[in-house]
């Protein structure tokens, strides 16, 4: 099927395209009409439109008769109002895209735990004034066991860093998704308890899903490992932000490394901002030299392979939510 009209909507992760890249779409569109439109006023653009590339809002899916839309994010739950999800509109994504530099952005914010680096520059040049308390907060990772929840890109993403700290990796999927070279085997949803024992680390590189929304509450927190960390990168949703502080003020948990938060933006009086052992950066672990151009190509494939009538990339199913 060749598409009639493309429409561009840049946005956070595609903040401009390219003549080179507009080239190449209007290439694989072979003829289409190829718009490029602020988010403002893509409303006057989208009504003719059969394929997106951005954002499209409940208001937007409206007025229009689209056959496929490619976000320009990871997460799409913001595109699974009613109408849509109830659509036969396609909607594809970056999924396994960004695994690499969200994994980067986590251990960067768990080591700023684990090796005191937080404390060190929060205290600046009173941290030579403090350096044996710091000595003993500081561990290795070599030996512990990380605990992967939601074993897609960024869970792999994940496995294959904590193996190079010398890391026993585990994980669990609530799909029979095949293991890694650092994962013999993925544990399937009933495992959720045991993972949490078990894990120093506990890891959580999954969707946002009516699943998963809460998931992390004070009933999970008291299963976890006394003393364990708990990193988040991909969506903060998944926790209850009055359950974590309370695991966090009462020791159940040894820290937390997030890039995400129940709550965005997480307000100034929240006690997260406030907690010693928390370690926290404002929802930017998505960003990589590499994320838009990485997007750009899988969309232009999946402009080809949509004339050529072959399957698409990175489909997202509307049901699931991921």
């Amino acid at each position: 099927m060749t598409p009639h009209k493309v429409l561009i909507i840049p946005g956070l992760t595609l903040p401009e395209v390219s003549a080179a890249d507009l080239a190449r779409i209007r290439a694989a569109a072979e003829g289409a009409e190829v718009v490029t439109s602020s988010y403002r006023d893509a409303l006057t653009h989208i009504t003719d439109a059969d394929v997106v590339l951005g954002f499209v809002s409940r208001e937007m899916f409206l007025a229009a008769r689209l056959r496929w839309v490619h976000a320009i994010a990871s997460g799409v739950d913001a595109f699974l109002y009613d109408e849509f999800k109830a659509s036969d509109v396609v909607l594809t994504s970056e999924k396994g895209l960004v695994g690499e530099h969200l994994a980067d952005h986590a251990f960067g914010l768990l080591l700023m735990l684990t090796r005191q680096l937080a404390t060190a520059q929060r205290l600046g040049p009173d941290a030579w004034n403090h350096r044996p308390e710091m000595r003993r907060q500081e561990i290795e990772l070599t030996g512990l066991t990380m605990g992967i929840f939601g074993f897609g890109g960024t869970g792999r993403a994940m496995a294959r860093r904590a193996a190079a700290f010398g890391m026993r990796v585990q994980a669990l999927d609530r799909d029979a998704v095949p293991g890694s070279a650092e994962v013999d085997a993925v544990a399937p949803p009933d495992g959720f308890a045991n993972l949490l024992a078990t894990s120093d680390v506990l890891a959580i590189c999954c969707p946002l899903t009516p699943e998963t929304r809460g998931k992390f509450n004070a009933g999970a927190f008291a299963q976890m490992k006394p003393g364990a960390w708990l990193v988040n990168v991909t969506r903060g949703e998944v926790m209850v932000e009055e359950d974590l502080i309370a695991a966090l003020d009462g020791g159940q948990l040894r820290g937390a490394a997030l890039d995400v938060a129940p709550r965005e933006p997480l307000p100034a009086e929240s006690r997260l901002w406030a907690l010693a052992n928390v370690a926290m950066t404002p929802h930017t672990a998505g960003a990589s030299q590499f994320r838009a151009s990485r997007n750009m190509d899988r969309f232009v494939r999946n402009l080809e392979n949509l004339v050529a009538g072959a399957p698409l990339e990175g489909v997202v199913d509307k049901a699931l939510g991921y």
